[in-house]
């Protein structure tokens, strides 16, 4: 979970879980999801060694063997990239809805929005959302400094494979949960 979205499911007198909304006991572990990740074994895609769910997160950061299989996978949907750039739209630099000055990058346009436009109530366009392939160049925020906090506090480029199919990728995930075990 990420911190705004676990804080509001503390929030209420009665906090409760942020998957199943049972109510939960602050400070309480959850021992039995901790003693089962414990105990429980799996195989590493990569090398087939085998390991308990505990070691996994760090065994797949230094298995070369594992990385080379996730990168297959990626390579698997991902299209070729075409020539013709100016078809891309501008990922790298934005221009501020509010005052229109150009050229920041993310984090600038955040601490520039924070530094002048912080009590400005006017629904603007996300510039960042709407470079996306997904996003809508005309959708207007209701609270764009909340988005801006809560969307953009990490850059995209570092998550998103802009040339992957996702039509391809969500096959290529079912072929992979079908063959994995």
């Amino acid at each position: 979970f990420c911190t705004p979205c676990l804080q509001e499911c503390l929030k209420p007198k009665k906090p409760v879980c942020g998957v199943c909304r049972s109510t939960l006991t602050p400070g309480s572990r959850a021992l039995d999801l901790e003693k089962q990740i414990e105990t429980t074994e799996t195989t590493c895609n990569g090398c087939n060694k085998k390991m308990y769910l505990s070691k996994m997160r760090s065994h797949a950061a230094s298995c070369s063997k594992y990385q080379n299989y996730i990168m297959e996978g990626v390579k698997a949907v991902t299209k070729e990239p075409l020539h013709n750039t100016r078809s891309f739209p501008n990922r790298f630099t934005f221009p501020c809805p509010y005052c229109s000055e150009k050229n920041f990058d993310q984090e600038g346009l955040v601490e520039h929005c924070k530094a002048l436009h912080s009590m400005d109530a006017k629904q603007v366009v996300c510039p960042i959302c709407a470079s996306m392939p997904w996003g809508d160049p005309n959708y207007r925020s209701a609270n764009f400094m909340e988005h801006l906090q809560r969307r953009h506090r990490f850059s995209y480029d570092t998550f998103v494979d802009y040339d992957a199919d996702e039509d391809d990728m969500m096959a290529q995930v079912l072929m992979r949960s079908l063959r994995d075990k």
